[in-house]
């Protein structure tokens, strides 16, 4: 083990100074560069952590990758947990997807997130073993004052790169972690014959799946006689390909070809094969090929062009140009500008650039539909919106409203059959409010369309492709509705691959006058009147009411105001409703303004903040208040949780 006493009075200077001193290896003082560029803060002590839905969706995508890992795994448990050390492997963004060894020291990890759901990229969290294996693309091990972070700096880490055994192409990281005082000399050889014996693993399965591809071409392939097919396994590795099929794609060889599909589908989900195929193949048909409930490969079937035109998307059906209620939202129309609304709305416009599906959460009444017409605006303007409210609606008529059906499918159906909301909303963003009230039953015909991007009208065993971004909303809680049996929990971790919390109102504060404004000057232009003002009174009274029906109740009371007003020129406490008019009246003691409050306020996180060295947990829990409540916090003051920006 090198000098720690050495190392740690060159990390010192380098803070300090900016100097490197002669002691730490290369590998570690260009690393400490690179976290010097990046901004990387040096009392960070907690790397960032997704929560439970995202780290489902990081186990889903690496699936293979922990399958294969899976005995070294179950060993590491036994073996590490005598070594007091832990067995870690991360995705090739640096998020923990797996973790086993010493209990005692798994649950230490917790401290730093150097756990399941973790990300330790260097860029965030400094020089560490997953991190810097990552930008090298070769084993390192990271020992003590090596790390960048002063709080990490108590493990002692070794990591090696997981290598696709085709191409060599980086898969993940194996790390094997503890405490530096219970440091291995052999740590880092550990880590490496794991990985290699992960990417041996990896290559079995890879030879297995490819001879199940081919099986099901040549079952295949007298379907298909006249057409020309692609065969590729699931990371878009190409597994045949004829010298017809090439040509017509435009390919010089094999690797130019395999470039395009793993660009393509092997960075996608296999949901996604199905629309990016058509996208990059018009005129062809995918099958996909699972074994075990599982997608291993499709086959891309180039079907015979009919004429030299380019084919071009069938049109939607006519019902989509008509959908009721169908209107262009944006962000900047959304009304609202307290620190609350200005959050969420960043946060939207971030996560609607992203081809996820969108959960939005909130009371009712809160204005969540807004947000899934804005979002849908950001990304995908020229489509559909196409909303369904599943609350309130029997059965049968939430199964036909949105898969569809075709004639005869019951009693009562359209002689012509009807599509229903899902292929109205193809190429655009179906919506779907109050989803936790859908029937568990249905929940999985709805699951099996979002994975396969194939709906099935009622009655009918002909599939239509689909490609929909999926919005949904809710007014519960939707995990707690799974723990009832309600509402199923892999359909939970689809449709929440991202959450947004729309606040209610009586969390917006001056919000209310502004949206009582923006209502007044609407429904002033409806009746035909000049917009009337409001009093200070009525405006105190509008504050102090909590809203229960938020922005949708303010609305109507404000548009009855207006309706109903004593005079044209102004809004005074006799034009209240009498609950609202009991608010206004109560006495109010002083006190100080809210932005001498909020700097108390500020100062005292700030110094909480240092005193912990920047750990937000045990600054959270000193201030008593959750660690959320802390994060919200320091984003409403323009902060980091490192620290002051």
């Amino acid at each position: 083990m090198h000098d720690q006493r050495a190392i740690r009075t060159a990390w010192e200077v380098f803070l300090s100074e900016g100097r490197l001193l002669p002691g730490p290896k290369p590998v570690i003082s260009e690393s400490w560069e690179r976290c010097r560029a990046r901004g990387v803060w040096h009392r960070q002590s907690e790397a960032p952590l997704v929560g439970e839905p995202e780290l489902f969706r990081l186990k889903s995508r690496n699936r293979r990758l922990l399958g294969a890992a899976k005995p070294a795994l179950q060993r590491s448990s036994l073996l590490l947990s005598e070594a007091s050390s832990m067995m870690l492997v991360a995705d090739t963004q640096g998020f923990i997807v797996e973790a086993a060894g010493d209990r005692r020291v798994v649950e230490e990890g917790r401290r730093n997130h150097l756990e399941e759901g973790g990300r330790w990229d260097e860029g965030l969290i400094g020089t560490n073993a997953i991190g810097t294996a990552l930008a090298l693309g070769r084993p390192v091990c990271i020992t003590g004052a090596e790390h960048f972070c002063q709080d990490v700096q108590r493990w002692s880490c070794a990591a090696a790169p997981i290598h696709h055994p085709s191409d060599g192409a980086l898969l993940g990281i194996v790390d094997i972690s503890g405490p530096i005082d219970r440091f291995h000399p052999q740590s880092l050889a550990l880590a490496a014959a794991l990985a290699h014996e992960i990417e041996i693993s990896l290559g079995h399965r890879m030879k297995a799946d490819h001879a199940l591809l081919l099986q099901h071409f040549l079952s295949k392939r007298s379907v298909w006689l006249s057409d020309e097919i692609l065969v590729l396994d699931h990371q878009g590795v190409l597994v045949h390909a004829s010298e017809e099929a090439r040509r017509r794609l435009d390919f010089r060889s094999d690797k130019d070809l395999e470039t395009e599909t793993r660009a393509s589908i092997g960075a996608a989900e296999p949901e996604d094969w199905m629309r990016i195929c058509r996208q990059r193949f018009p005129q062809a048909s995918v099958d996909v090929v699972r074994q075990g409930g599982e997608a291993i490969g499709c086959l891309i079937v180039l079907h015979k062009r009919r004429s030299e035109a380019p084919a071009r998307r069938p049109a939607r059906p006519a019902a989509v140009k008509a959908m009721p209620g169908e209107r262009s939202v944006t962000f900047d129309q959304i009304v609202g500008d307290s620190p609350a609304m200005r959050a969420v709305k960043e946060q939207a416009r971030r996560l609607a650039v992203l081809p996820l599906p969108v959960l939005i959460e909130g009371e009712t009444g809160v204005g969540k539909e807004l947000f899934a017409r804005a979002i849908k605006e950001a990304r995908t303007p020229d489509g559909p919106f196409v909303p369904l409210n599943c609350g309130g609606m029997a059965r049968d008529l939430v199964a036909s409203e949105l898969f569809g059906y075709v004639k005869g499918a019951f009693t009562g159906a359209d002689d012509k059959g009807r599509p229903g909301r899902i292929e109205q909303a193809d190429g655009g963003v179906l919506c779907l409010d109050e989803i936790g009230e859908m029937p568990v039953d249905l929940q999985a015909f709805l699951l099996r369309v979002l994975e396969d991007g194939i709906v099935y009208r009622i009655g009918s065993h002909d599939g239509h492709p689909v490609d929909i971004r999926l919005v949904s909303m809710t007014n519960r809680d939707l995990e707690a509705e799974i723990e009832a049996k309600r509402f199923r929990r892999d359909l939970y971790y689809r449709i929440a691959a991202v959450r947004l919390r729309v606040p209610a109102l009586r969390e917006r504060g001056a919000d209310v006058i502004q949206l009582a404004r923006h209502f007044i000057e609407s429904a002033a232009a409806r009746f035909g009147r000049n917009p009337p003002r409001l009093t200070a009174d009525v405006e105190a009274a509008l504050l102090a009411h909590a809203w229960p029906g938020n922005v949708r109740e303010l609305r109507n009371v404000v548009e009855a105001m207006v309706a109903m007003a004593a005079r044209d020129d102004e809004l005074t406490m006799d034009d209240l409703p009498g609950t609202l008019r009991a608010s206004g009246l109560m006495p109010r003691t002083s006190a100080p303004p809210p932005t001498a409050i909020r700097s108390v306020e500020k100062e005292a996180i700030l110094a909480r903040l240092d005193a912990c060295g920047g750990n937000v947990t045990e600054a959270a829990r000193q201030l008593g208040i959750a660690r959320s409540t802390l994060y919200l916090r320091l984003a409403e003051f323009g902060l980091r949780s490192t620290g002051r920006r």
